[in-house]
């Protein structure tokens, strides 16, 4: 009985994964990062109306400085980066602004902020804080998959499974 005791702990030590003592722990998320791990991404950014003319100057600013700027992946980011405003606002009167990230860039964090540090080098001191101070709530991150395209016709569907597996 203890021979095969000892052989159902050895088969349980060896099933168990060992962690080797100099694997660190990943780093945390950022929360407040917009990074996209899929081909298209949106953020939706809903911004205080007396905060509109300090957002829109923080996206030109930033738009200017990417159109510029001489780093492949910014510059890939840029060129797939498109802002829109819509034409309507949202419940309680807050503009929204749509981020379409067509492709969207692995690995690269949209956060206007962050850029703008990294290439503007003569910003208004304050231009940030009043950038950070429009929002009227957090961004909104959507990762897309493509489900359809509409130009194309579709693949046709598998036949339906039967019960039993027939």
């Amino acid at each position: 009985m203890s021979l095969l005791f000892a052989f159902v702990f050895l088969l349980a030590q060896a099933a168990t994964p060992q962690t080797p003592a100099t694997d660190k722990p990943a780093p945390p998320v950022d929360p407040a990062s917009s990074l996209f791990t899929s081909d298209a991404g949106l953020l939706l950014v809903t911004i205080k109306p007396t905060s509109l003319a300090d957002y829109e100057l923080v996206i030109r600013t930033l738009q200017e400085a990417l159109a510029k700027d001489t780093d492949p992946k910014r510059a890939a980011a840029a060129k797939g980066w498109r802002v829109y405003k819509a034409a309507e606002n949202d419940a309680k009167g807050n503009p929204i602004f749509i981020h379409v990230l067509l492709p969207a860039v692995p690995e690269f964090d949209y956060r206007p902020s962050l850029l703008l540090d990294e290439l503007v080098k003569d910003l208004a001191p304050d231009l940030l804080t009043r950038y950070q101070d429009a929002f009227a709530a957090p961004p909104t991150k959507l990762n897309l998959a493509e489900f359809a395209q509409m130009s194309v016709v579709p693949a046709p569907l598998p036949p339906p499974k039967k019960p039993g597996g027939d």
